[in-house]
C-alpha cells in the first residue's frame, strides 16, 4: 500500500518537494477515528514514547520517594535542547538518587540548542552526557533502578530490570507485543520496539484518559501530563515545536516528537490518541502533519488557531530572511477534502 502525499513544500508558485505519510487516530476503546496510509506497517517510535516509558518511575512511587519535581518529571519525558535548565534538572535527578553524570549511559553530544552550544564553547568547555537530549529519560531510569535497590549499571540493556519494567509498561498500555525480533537499539542505546501506528495511537489515547489503566497507572499518567503542561519548556526547549504547541494548548494536547518522522499525541478532552509517520523521516513534514491534526480535531480560539496554522503551514525563508515558500499539509490531514 502506497502512503499518500500529505505535505507539500513550495518554492515560489511551484511545488518543490512532497512528503508521503501515514496517520492513525484512535479512541480510548481502540476504535479507529482516522486512518490514512499504511498504518499497519511497524514503526520505531523511539523518543515519541518517552512519557509512556516514564510511567513506571511515577507509578512505582519512586518519583515521590526521591521528591522529583514537576520540572524533573517533565524532563524524564524530554528530547531536550541541552539548555542550562535542562542540564541542571538532569543533574538534580541523579543527585536525588545518589548518583552523578558518570552513571549516565546515553552517550554525549553537543546541545541541540545552538545558543547553548555556543555558550559552552565560549567557556572552553565540552559537553557531557547531561547535554544529551535523552539525559532526563536516563536520569529517570537511574532513579527507578536505585529506588528499587538495584545496581543501575547496565540499565540500558534489554535484560536489565529497568528495561523489563519499561517494556512491560509499553506492552500494557499499547496492547502490542514488544518482541526481540521487532526490536532495535535507539540512539541513546536503550531498546526500541517497532509496532503499528494504531497500537501507538491507542497507547496515547489511554495515556490521555487513563482508560483501562489500573488506579496507580491512571494517576501516574495524569501526573505526567500535568507536569508537562506546567513545564513544556522542559520537554523540548526554546522555539521547539513541542514546547511551542504545549505552551499554547496546555493540558488539551500532549505532543511528543520521535525520530525519523514519527510523532505521537494525546488529545485528552476528546479521548483520542495520535500516531503518525512521515515516510521519508523528515521532521518538518511530521511537525506540519501534527499541527494539521490539531487544527482538525481541537476546538481552538481565534488566536490559537492562527498560531497553530503557522505551525501547519510554516513560511520558509532564505539566509537573507526573504520568503521563498512554505510547507502546507493536505486536505486529507485537515479533513477539508
Amino acid at each position: 500500500m502506497n502512503n499518500p502525499f500529505l505535505v507539500e513544500v513550495t518554492r515560489g508558485h511551484l511545488v518543490e518537494s512532497r512528503h508521503r505519510g501515514s496517520v492513525s487516530v484512535v479512541d480510548a476503546e481502540g476504535a479507529a477515528v482516522l486512518s490514512i496510509g499504511d498504518v499497519d506497517r511497524r514503526v520505531f517510535p523511539r523518543s515519541a514514547v518517552k512519557a509512556l516509558q516514564a510511567l513506571p518511575l511515577v507509578e512505582s512511587g519512586i518519583a515521590d520517594k526521591y521528591g522529583l519535581t514537576d520540572q524533573e518529571i517533565a524532563l524524564a519525558c524530554a528530547s531536550h535542547a541541552g539548555e542550562p535548565e535542562h542540564v541542571a534538572a538532569a543533574k538534580s535527578m541523579l543527585a536525588k538518587a545518589g548518583q552523578d553524570v558518570g552513571c549516565l549511559e546515553c552517550g554525549t553530544h553537543w546541545p541541540m540548542s545552538e545558543a547553548a552550544s555556543r555558550a559552552l564553547a565560549a567557556k572552553g568547555a565540552s559537553p557531557n552526557a547531561l547535554h544529551n537530549n535523552c539525559s532526563g529519560k536516563h536520569a529517570g531510569f537511574i532513579c527507578l533502578a536505585c529506588g528499587e535497590g538495584r545496581d543501575p549499571k547496565g540499565y540500558i540493556g534489554a535484560d536489565h530490570p529497568v528495561q523489563r519494567s519499561v517494556r512491560e509498561a509499553m506492552e500494557e498500555i499499547t496492547g502490542a507485543c514488544h518482541t526481540v525480533e521487532k526490536s532495535g537499539i535507539d540512539g541513546c542505546s536503550i531498546p526500541t520496539y517497532a509496532i503499528p501506528l494504531p497500537s501507538l495511537a491507542f497507547g496515547f489515547a489511554r495515556f490521555g484518559t487513563g482508560a483501562g489503566l489500573p488506579g496507580a497507572g491512571k494517576a501516574a499518567a495524569a501526573r505526567i501530563r500535568k507536569a508537562v503542561a506546567r513545564h513544556p519548556f522542559m520537554v523540548a526547549g526554546t522555539g521547539l515545536f513541542d514546547t511551542r504547541l504545549m505552551e499554547l494548548l496546555g493540558e488539551r494536547a500532549f505532543v511528543k516528537v520521535g525520530a525519523e518522522g514519527v510523532y505521537c499525541a494525546a488529545f485528552p478532552e476528546l479521548g483520542y490518541g495520535v500516531a503518525l509517520k512521515a515516510e521519508d523521516g523528515n521532521a518538518r513534514a511530521a511537525e506540519a502533519m501534527m499541527a494539521g491534526l490539531v487544527l482538525r480535531f481541537l476546538n481552538l480560539a481565534y488566536d490559537e488557531r492562527k498560531a497553530v496554522e503557522a505551525l501547519a503551514h510554516p513560511v520558509l525563508r532564505n539566509r537573507n530572511g526573504m520568503e521563498v515558500g512554505q510547507l502546507r499539509v493536505s486536505s486529507e490531514i485537515l479533513g477539508t477534502a
